[in-house]
């Protein structure tokens, strides 16, 4: 994991002011084993509270700090994005992987985002690429 200086330096990078309640958002993001919802966050970070939680948020998606993922089921989802900075584009995105038994969302880093070509007049600004199916874990109870 990451040094707090080296989170302030990753806000910096992404023109985000590196205040406490920011930094501790990007730690819990970065420590996550896979993309979390802004419930998810709120209970780990117990010290900020909903409000707060969801405005540090909201910057880092204005600035590509973090990845907002449509989890398959209900919700959002979020990972710290890991592109160099706020105006280069995003060089990290991957597959995603949505269990329908256990309801976790998965990246597959290493399973890169097949390129879609798009008809003329189109503009890509963004893309969410989920599989759906079953996790190993829940693959094995069958």
């Amino acid at each position: 994991m990451k040094k707090c200086g080296e989170f302030e330096a990753l806000l910096i990078a992404h023109d985000i002011k590196p205040t406490a309640n920011r930094i501790v958002v990007a730690k819990t993001l970065a420590a996550a084993e896979r993309p979390m919802s802004l419930s998810e966050l709120e209970y780990k970070i117990l010290s900020i509270d909903k409000s707060g939680v969801f405005r540090a948020l909201t910057l880092f998606r204005e600035h590509h700090l973090v990845h907002v993922i449509e989890d398959g089921g209900d919700g959002v989802r979020y990972e710290l994005c890991h592109s160099h900075d706020g105006h280069a584009e995003d060089d990290d995105q991957h597959v995603h992987f949505y269990c329908e038994r256990c309801h976790r969302t998965f990246c597959l880093t290493d399973t890169p985002i097949p390129a879609v070509e798009l008809p003329a007049g189109y503009r890509l600004t963004s893309i969410n690429y989920m599989a759906k199916g079953l996790c190993p874990d829940c693959s094995s109870v069958y």
